[in-house]
């Protein structure tokens, strides 16, 4: 999903698509975890009512982008630093070993493809849009899994990313949260050299510095108000 699928405020739209354009703004840090969803004011942003609204965050709950609570609504989803650890030593175990995977799988065109994601990750660093540059290192995560052609851990990686972005929102160092510039050209080369090894390794490592760069004593988390974080 591209920035510009987003959904402009009163364009009437299903929930599938108001879920996505959620998904994005929580992605690219518009939307700040512990963020509340009213369903009435998300109604009136989109022009829809309350029950498309509704299957709209229950589609967000089952991939824990968000909470739902009886009597307190959907908010963001704020993972505490106990689960911040558990989600990235998951990342370390799974990542790895399906980077060896893609290195025996990978084609040109896969090739290609991670590199587009590569180049606008860094024009939007340059852009001064960390945000977005964090959404598209998630997405080059996840091809990378989609290239090992493992379904099932491709699913969990999926999930893990997108509890990374929340946990990345809360406790970044800034820009020294993001993937360091040379790690995903190195691995793009391991893939396209079909190096299993030092794709493994260099997964790893990857993932070991991006938690390091963490800060889990301290939070840390823009605000915007909703309506201008879905209207960006």
């Amino acid at each position: 999903m591209t920035r510009h699928m987003h959904l402009a405020p009163k364009q009437s739209a299903t929930s599938d698509a108001i879920a996505q354009a959620i998904s994005l703004a929580i992605h690219e840090h518009r939307i700040a975890p512990g963020t509340k969803l009213g369903e009435d004011e998300l109604a009136e942003i989109y022009g829809v009512s309350r029950t498309v609204v509704r299957a709209a965050l229950q589609t967000l709950s089952h991939i824990k982008l968000i909470d739902i609570r009886r009597n307190r609504g959907a908010s963001v989803a704020s993972p505490s630093t106990t689960e911040a650890h558990e989600v990235f030593e998951a990342r370390e175990l799974l990542e790895p070993r399906t980077a060896r995977s893609a290195a025996k799988r990978a084609t040109p065109a896969d090739i290609t493809r991670l590199e587009r994601h590569i180049n606008d990750e860094h024009a939007a660093l340059a852009a001064s849009d960390p945000g977005r540059a964090l959404h598209l290192s998630g997405l080059f995560h996840t091809e990378i899994a989609r290239i090992a052609d493992q379904a099932t851990i491709a699913g969990f990686i999926e999930t893990l990313v997108a509890r990374s972005s929340l946990i990345i929102a809360l406790y970044w160092r800034r820009e020294s949260a993001l993937c360091e510039k040379h790690a995903h050209h190195a691995l793009v080369q391991a893939l396209a050299d079909q190096n299993e090894d030092q794709a493994e390794q260099l997964m790893r490592s990857h993932l070991v510095d991006l938690h390091s760069a963490l800060d889990l004593r301290e939070r840390n988390a823009r605000t915007l108000s909703l309506r201008d974080a879905l209207s960006q």
